[in-house]
């Protein structure tokens, strides 16, 4: 069976989905051709390109257009010195522009054709990549200065945040950098509180030697040195309605606060889902992608909903009803459709930690709407210790509408490997998304139980140990349960040269395996800890109260399929009745058991 599994070590988001899916044969041009059946009425195009996240080599997707919302959606710099752009349309253009007093050509061959656009290239006409953009591509906002332009991004290393610059050029493409020590920046807070920035090069950019302190609204100037003159422009950073930093610049060449230009940013409240819904109904797209696309869409709707106390008809979204979020979801389906509709498996939800600023402030990750998309479905999410979302809302919703299960591979046949790019570079591992498209082996298939018993993966860890103290045994035992173990327990065993040992045996989250591994290494005699995930079915538990003749006692029931097959009266609960009633404990437990089963 054709079976497409992800591999999201990382997270998933839609961008990261659709450029996986290009880099396992979905023809771009098809699937822009596709999207256009949707009469977004703006003027946009996609961005294909390969690139490479810590060495690995994939596809970075993007959508181009003055209806995009996020900050990944910006032009990346030139393709020249970022990897092969693969646009989906055909066009090509020279320009000439100047690098350090020198001036050359480049010839673009990005293999899309710009007519009928409002950015045509026709007649050699010199084309601006970042024209009419507020931000960059990296989420910072864009200052202009006499020769150039500067990106100011501060969360793109989010914990903590220091500030980058990136330099381009007229043309939007990646600028030589000027020399560090020619470069400085100073905040100024409420209460006229100042703070300055010294910088150093790090690869294509500018990074502050300081980090950035909170709050994260403040006045910046940055100073550019120019042979023996001094170039100062402004920008105000305020708390962005999306999830990154926005700014306001104002150029400052004349040296004095001049603060006329303010550039506007529009912050428009997007469409509502009815409105998507009925733009999706309209178009001519197949029946298949429209039933999914509006299914994806409408478990956004829901969780939003419940957050916010509104229908779903009736939920306005922000960031998912930019064009670029429309196109993610619907390009997702129309991929899929592309690839066969092969049946979905992934690996566990992993999710990072830290915060987002979203459209209605500031929140924990993983983000409400993120939560609730996969709780509604009953998939677990553990968190691990990258400091960013891995999982955005699109990318839960993808997950939640198309995933059968999941857990590791099992029985697949890898025929075709594609790698997604995301924009920020994490600090734990890759920023892309894995996806496999092969053959799985029918006798391996993990067909969709009937059975309503709810699943995860926990981590089991084992240590053979013959040289421990009893006493310090039983305080690690008390120890891992007290930091969250979800079980611990020894059993005796023959060791080596018939030594007496026991078995250590911990059951944890999979996402706290290190954790637990190391406290094994540093509070046992053990050199070294067996490690393994094992996938657990596990009975839906609810609690109850029932009645006996010695009074009420709480019992734990285990239900599959809405029926009851397992009872447990708590025993804290049989023991105060048996005290008040004055009869043995065993007597109140087996009451508490016939009442359980009426």
């Amino acid at each position: 069976m054709k079976t497409l599994y992800l591999d999201i070590f990382s997270g998933i988001s839609g961008d990261m989905f659709l450029g996986a899916m290009i880099d396992l044969g979905v023809d771009a041009k098809k699937l822009e051709a596709e999207l256009h059946k949707l009469k977004l009425g703006e003027d946009w195009h996609l961005h294909v390109r390969r690139a490479s996240k810590s060495h690995i080599e994939g596809v970075k997707f993007d959508v181009h257009g003055p209806g995009c919302h996020d900050a990944r959606k910006y032009p990346e710099p030139a393709a020249h010195s970022h990897g092969e752009v693969m646009h989906a349309h055909d066009h090509s253009h020279s320009h000439e522009h100047e690098h350090g007093g020198h001036t050359h050509s480049h010839e673009h061959d990005c293999g899309h054709d710009h007519s009928g656009h409002a950015h045509d290239h026709g007649g050699g006409e010199h084309h601006d990549h970042l024209e009419g953009q507020s931000h960059g591509p990296h989420g910072g906002p864009l200052v202009k200065s006499r020769n150039a332009r500067v990106e100011l991004s501060v969360f793109e290393t989010n914990v903590p945040p220091r500030f980058r610059l990136y330099f381009f050029d007229a043309h939007g493409h990646a600028a030589k950098l000027p020399a560090a020590k020619d470069v400085s920046l100073e905040t100024f807070r409420g209460g006229k509180k100042r703070q300055a920035f010294k910088f150093k090069a790090v690869g294509d950019y500018l990074e502050a030697t300081t980090e950035l302190p909170e709050p994260h609204e403040f006045t910046a100037t940055l100073h550019l040195k120019r042979g023996t003159k001094m170039e100062r422009v402004k920008t105000e950073f305020v708390e962005a309605h999306d999830h990154h930093a926005g700014g306001h610049d104002h150029d400052d060449h004349s040296h004095d606060h001049d603060h006329g230009g303010h550039a506007e940013h529009p912050h428009g409240h997007g469409r509502n889902f009815a409105a998507i819904k009925k733009l999706i109904q309209s178009s001519t797209l197949s029946p298949w992608v429209k039933e999914k696309s509006i299914a994806v869409f409408h478990r956004i709707a829901v969780a939003e909903g419940k957050v916010h106390g509104h229908p779903p008809e009736e939920v306005h979204f922000h960031e998912v009803g930019a064009l670029d979020s429309i196109v993610d979801i619907v390009g997702s389906c129309v991929a899929l459709e592309m690839l066969g509709k092969p049946r979905v498996l992934a690996a566990p939800v992993t999710e990072g930690t830290g915060w987002v600023n979203c459209a209605h402030g500031r929140f924990p990750v993983p983000t409400m709407a993120t939560l609730s998309i996969l709780g509604a479905r009953g998939i677990a999410v553990s968190q691990c210790e990258e400091p960013h979302e891995l999982v955005t809302p699109t990318g839960a919703a993808l997950l939640a509408e198309f995933v059968e299960s999941f857990g590791p591979m099992t029985g697949l046949v890898a025929e075709k490997i594609g790698y997604g790019l995301g924009t920020r570079d994490n600090q734990t591992r890759p920023n892309v998304l894995r996806a496999v498209l092969g053959a799985s082996s029918s006798s391996f298939i993990p067909h969709p139980s009937s059975l309503d018993w709810e699943t995860d993966t926990i981590a089991v860890l084992e240590t053979n140990l013959d040289d421990i103290n009893a006493e310090i045994l039983g305080h690690f035992v008390e120890k891992a349960l007290s930091e969250g173990a979800l079980d611990v327990f020894h059993t005796p065993i023959q060791m080596k040269k018939n030594r007496p040992g026991v078995l250590l045996t911990v059951l944890c989250d999979e996402a706290e395996a290190d954790k637990f591994t190391e406290l094994m290494l540093r509070e046992t005699s053990a050199f070294g800890v067996r490690r393994s995930f094992t996938e657990r079915r596990k009975l839906k538990r609810q609690f109850a109260t029932v009645k006996t003749e010695f009074g009420a006692v709480t019992v734990k029931l285990g239900r599959l399929n809405k029926q009851t097959v397992q009872a447990a009266p708590e025993f804290e609960s049989c023991r105060k009745a048996a005290e008040q009633a004055g009869v043995p404990v065993k007597e109140v437990y087996e009451a508490a058991l016939r009442a359980a089963k009426k």
